[in-house]
């Protein structure tokens, strides 16, 4: 269920369902999302289906990688991306292949630790992780041009908007524990933050505190 041929009808699934960026396409086809799970659902891997990872966190669906990707990229290759929720690390191994530079906040350190050693594995080294609350982004690093978010706060965290630089964008999950949730693009403008909906999607809720 890993072989090439599944990841292929992978990608042709994402096509039919819009995604367009045949960059986007190609580095999901080439992906080993399998090494991103544990070994007892590797079978699943190339369903286009989110998958839980344990402490209640899931591997989001390919599509809403895809999709939330594909939108960061919309407006040009950004220099860095703040990736806020590390989770299984399989998001931010997509964005590595395709933005010079990645930094990635995640408040499970037994999450981290497994995506780093996933990153070292595959020989990737232009991601850096940090373990912290996620709400609070990576102040040292800003402003971003662009901020991805792997789970759904009630409301977007004022410290993210305030690390997006102008004319940067976010595409973030809102709506916390409801059963439907909205996936927002922002827009930071000289002045303002300019929201557009996106789609409804389910993520698990952006919840604070670090845990060791």
């Amino acid at each position: 269920m890993t072989s090439q041929r599944t990841r292929d009808r992978l990608v042709e699934r994402l096509r039919s369902k819009g995604i367009q960026n045949e960059k986007v396409l190609e580095v999901m086809r080439s992906m080993p999302r399998h090494l991103f799970m544990d070994e007892a659902m590797s079978s699943r891997s190339y369903e286009d289906s989110a998958l839980p990872i344990g402490h209640g966190q899931t591997i989001s669906q390919p599509f809403i990688v895809a999709r939330m990707t594909e939108v960061i990229l919309s407006r040009g290759i950004p220099d860095a991306v703040l990736e806020v929720g590390t989770g299984s690390g399989y998001q931010a191994a997509i964005l590595s292949q395709l933005v010079p530079k990645v930094y990635s906040v995640e408040r499970i350190v037994a999450l981290q630790t497994q995506a780093r050693e996933r990153y070292h594995m595959l020989g990737i080294h232009n991601i850096s992780l940090k373990h912290s609350d996620g709400s609070w982004g990576w102040p040292q690093h800003a402003p971003y041009k662009a901020i991805i978010v792997t789970a759904a706060p009630e409301t977007v965290p004022q410290g993210l908007l305030d690390q997006l630089d102008i004319g940067g964008i976010m595409v973030i999950p809102v709506g916390g524990q409801q059963a439907v949730q909205k996936l927002l693009l922002i827009t930071r403008e000289a002045d303002q933050f300019v929201e557009e909906e996106l789609d409804a999607v389910k993520f698990v809720p952006l919840l604070n505190g670090a845990i060791s």
